[in-house]
């Protein structure tokens, strides 16, 4: 081979290498702007994490943590049981600014374009710059919002504690619609094919037109419901305050299978993550369920020392949740057994957001840890 030739040949191969080092880069996911990471809130996250987790940084709020993290723009959106919503460097925890709220801030942020929305518990719906900490805009309703905004083309939609769900138009928060309910809207609702499903406090699954607001079906689910709806195809997942686990065909508008532990009659809280292979929930019995997404029929079940409130989230062949006796856990999806686990001294409540490699957790002591390789 010429010497020209070969140089030429070695760039090609330095370009090329080069080229999968960026394609690897550019799929590793920037950002966790939703709750359950998107707005089917499937609670699967995008991406890796490293196989042994160790804490990068921690930053305290004094009053407690209630409210799970949102992820974009290298920057963590989290709000605190002292009233402010706080942006911190996602990469060393500095605070970039902090927001007054009117309340407690239960209610997780959402992002969208350059805004950070999310509801205190004196009703009022904030949106928040990004960038910059400033109020875009406000919006009050009659009730505490523990529910976390979602989206839909150019509306926001969440519940309040005063039995409306509320549909803004995104840009200058003015009421496209209201739908009343007979309770609480705790849950978040869930967008499915040009509607908006959410589950509530009057043992109701609804479906409504996100156009009009006109409500298309009602599905009876026999108790109170506060686990907000993983909507994967045509059936959504959640769990129930009489002690089951639901699936519902949305089209045919039914329940499709109900889940029971045969031996621990407890509610459940926390919300589901769902994948092809899971439906992974959390339940007030102290346990983790994976469930087979067809049947209902249970594949495993982890073991905590206290209930499960946090919402799981999986993350390749592992699934990452936090109990409230202290623990982070990431368990083997296939096996149902811990791989990694931290003591963190205090119970979570909150669901971890996952981006850039990194997993950000508070805790109801108001520790708030990002973890990392």
């Amino acid at each position: 081979m010429k010497s020209t030739d070969s140089r030429e040949w070695m760039l090609g191969v330095l370009i090329a290498l080069l080229g999968v080092g960026l394609c690897a880069m550019a799929s590793q996911p920037g950002q966790w702007a939703h709750w359950r990471g998107n707005a089917q809130q499937t609670g699967v996250a995008e991406g890796t994490l490293a196989d042994k987790l160790r804490p990068l940084w921690t930053f305290q709020i004094a009053d407690g943590i209630e409210s799970s993290a949102a992820i974009a723009e290298g920057t963590v959106f989290v709000g605190g049981l002292d009233g402010f919503l706080y942006a911190l460097s996602l990469y060393n925890g500095q605070v970039k600014w902090k927001y007054k709220a009117e309340e407690e801030i239960k209610s997780s942020p959402s992002y969208r374009q350059g805004v950070i929305y999310f509801g205190d518990e004196m009703g009022t719906f904030h949106a928040v710059e990004a960038s910059t900490g400033k109020a875009r805009w406000t919006f009050k309703t009659d009730g505490g919002i523990t529910s976390s905004a979602n989206f839909a083309q150019n509306r926001v939609l969440f519940g309040s504690y005063d039995n409306f769900l509320y549909c803004l138009d995104i840009a200058d928060g003015s009421l496209a619609w209201k739908l009343e309910t007979g309770g609480y809207v705790h849950a978040t609702p869930g967008i499915y094919d040009g509607f908006v499903t959410v589950t509530g406090c009057d043992a109701t699954l609804r479906i409504i037109r996100i156009a009009d607001g006109q409500e298309a079906a009602q599905v009876d689910l026999g108790g109170y419901v506060a686990s907000s709806p993983a909507i994967v195809g045509d059936r959504a997942y959640f769990g129930s305050f009489e002690n089951q686990v639901l699936c519902v065909d949305l089209k045919q508008k039914h329940i499709e299978w109900a889940y029971q532990n045969p031996k621990r009659e407890f509610p459940f809280y926390s919300s589901p993550a769902v994948n092809g292979r899971a439906v992974v929930i959390g339940g007030r019995d102290k346990l983790l369920h994976a469930l087979n997404p067809r049947t209902g029929e249970e594949l495993w079940n982890f073991p905590t020392r206290a209930r499960v409130e946090s919402s799981p989230v999986i993350v390749g062949d592992r699934v990452f949740f936090g109990a409230q006796s202290g623990e982070v856990f990431a368990i083997d999806m296939e096996s149902g057994k811990a791989v990694w686990e931290f003591d963190s001294g205090s119970g979570f409540v909150t669901s971890p957001a996952i981006a850039q490699g990194k997993l950000v957790i508070g805790s109801l002591d108001g520790d708030l840890f990002c973890f990392g390789e």
